[in-house]
């Protein structure tokens, strides 16, 4: 295969001062799609719980293969750049992404549903970083925030698209079309990307590091399967017991693996900047929190409030929305404000934005979560520009695709692991709750007797046979208790969120005092 050399000077020459515009959009356009698949199967949990007969953790596997095999793939851009060139690699992303998306709209099986997503995930790991270091290198040094803000008001786009499209896909046609409905502006933004997209690699290639790509997938699938299997086999059975100590071996082996020389999957010598390890730690929980109320605002709205599909969807549209609006401005400021001090009034908006939804429950309208939502992306405008510009502008050229992939697979990593922690806790903290409200259910609750007794006379009214209406009462009287159990529970969950955001306050105060080397 014939590799057509051109640098971003080259193209430049040939599209003048409109390449910036037209590189970065047939770029954004290929991050957009597939970031929209990351979040567009939210909406459809329920309705996949009942297509294979899966409980919430298990149909979380969805988002879980997603993320986990595009928190993996960000380590790959470096290599993918090196070998294949930002052009071919772009391609070969869009080819996976593509297969990804037919198996997992075709699947007969949750299995193959789920090996969808892993290609999927794949796909969207490595163009990720990829577009971000396009976009970075072709703009000016004094103009690098703007364009990483123009970057994440993609991204930020793509999320809030994601849901109301795939409830809308739920409403008028079947949940196997939310994984093709995205498809033709994937395949549109092809021939752009081929001619737009600098085409330069390393000569002879680089070596692959299977064994730290290996370890890292073995490490992050036996957290996730340790999260997932836990309750149901019992945290101290064997089998979870083998799981951890085979991911903390794993894990330890990854991690010593990077410290040896040669071609790693990551550059060690990252960690000798200050700055740059300070900002994968609020990069880390701020990606918690993200991942996690993506996640759980359309399913809460769905399973606690009853709402359809496609009113879930809606329910973080217009904080997204904001967010677009006001990301390219935010991102100006990048290259202006003190990043630490803006990181940590965004982060400490998350936390306000999320925490009220620690006492929202069935009788809180859709325009109050709605609000809430809004406030809570409002402070993600003051995070994420700031995180990937300051990760980037202390980094030298060499560096920035590997800089890169690092600052993307440490916010996948916190979302991925985040959002499964989350739905087990929420799972757990369900049956906590709904076993407290079982065990005041007696003759001496009133409430309940008046209950019972109001069910047994309107299903006597309705001429249901006598022999089933106590029975059926007491049924009803259980799905209230879960109702009840599970709101609780979602509660807690929110509130855990909220002091997530918290967490990353400390990290961004730290570097609001740190100099820059």
């Amino acid at each position: 295969m014939a590799f057509q050399t051109e640098t971003v000077d080259d193209l430049f020459a040939r599209f003048g001062r409109n390449y910036r515009v037209l590189v970065t959009v047939s770029g954004m356009t290929a991050s957009f799609v597939m970031v929209l698949s990351g979040t567009i199967v939210n909406v459809a949990v329920p309705d996949v719980m009942g297509a294979y007969g899966v409980g919430q953790t298990q149909a979380q596997l969805m988002a879980t293969a997603f993320n986990v095999a595009m928190t993996t793939c960000q380590l790959l851009n470096a290599w993918v750049v090196a070998v294949l060139g930002q052009r071919y690699g772009y391609l070969a992303t869009l080819i996976l992404f593509t297969t990804g998306s037919v198996i997992a709209g075709l699947a007969d099986s949750f299995g193959l549903l789920v090996a969808g997503r892993v290609l999927q995930g794949m796909a969207t790991g490595i163009i990720q970083p990829l577009i971000m270091v396009t976009v970075f290198q072709v703009f000016p040094e004094e103009r690098r925030g703007f364009a990483l803000g123009i970057y994440s008001m993609g991204l930020v786009l793509a999320i809030a698209v994601g849901p109301p499209v795939g409830g809308l896909a739920l409403e008028v046609l079947n949940w196997r079309y939310i994984f093709w409905l995205p498809l033709p502006l994937l395949l549109f933004s092809v021939p752009f990307g081929m001619i737009f997209m600098p085409s330069v690699r390393k000569r002879g290639g680089q070596p692959f590091d299977w064994l730290g790509y290996a370890l890292i997938v073995v490490t992050l699938f036996c957290i996730m399967t340790v999260l997932t299997d836990g309750p149901s086999k019992g945290w101290t059975s064997d089998y979870i017991l083998i799981l951890i100590m085979v991911g903390a071996v794993c894990g330890i082996g990854f991690v010593k693996s990077q410290r040896r020389p040669g071609e790693t999957l990551i550059d060690i010598a990252l960690f000798k900047n200050r700055h740059f390890v300070i900002v994968l730690f609020i990069t880390f929980f701020s990606g918690i929190g993200n991942f996690c109320t993506t996640y759980a605002f359309p399913v809460f709205t769905q399973l606690v409030q009853g709402l359809t599909p496609l009113d879930a969807g809606f329910s973080l549209v217009p904080g997204m929305m904001l967010a677009v609006c006001l990301v390219p401005f935010t991102g100006a400021l990048a290259d202006k404000l003190e990043p630490g001090k803006a990181m940590m009034f965004g982060l400490l908006i998350l936390g306000i934005g999320t925490l009220p939804m620690a006492w929202a429950d069935v009788n809180t309208s859709l325009f109050v979560v709605m609000v809430y939502g809004a406030i809570g992306r409002f402070g993600t405008t003051f995070v994420q520009p700031f995180l990937m510009n300051t990760a980037l502008r202390t980094l030298p050229s060499t560096k920035l695709n590997a800089g890169a992939g690092t600052v993307n697979f440490v916010r996948q990593t916190g979302g991925s692991l985040g959002t499964n922690a989350w739905v087990v806790f929420v799972d757990q903290r369900t049956f906590y709750h709904s076993d407290g409200f079982a065990v005041t259910q007696d003759a001496s609750n009133a409430a309940s007797r008046e209950l019972i007794t109001a069910i047994t006379r309107l299903l006597n009214e309705a001429g249901v046979a006598q022999a089933v209406q106590q029975p059926g009462a007491f049924h009803y009287l259980g799905e209230v208790i879960y109702a009840q159990g599970i709101t609780r529970a979602f509660q807690d969950g929110f509130m855990l969120l909220a002091v997530a955001y918290l967490i990353a306050v400390i990290p961004a105060w730290v570097l609001s005092r740190t100099k820059a080397k």
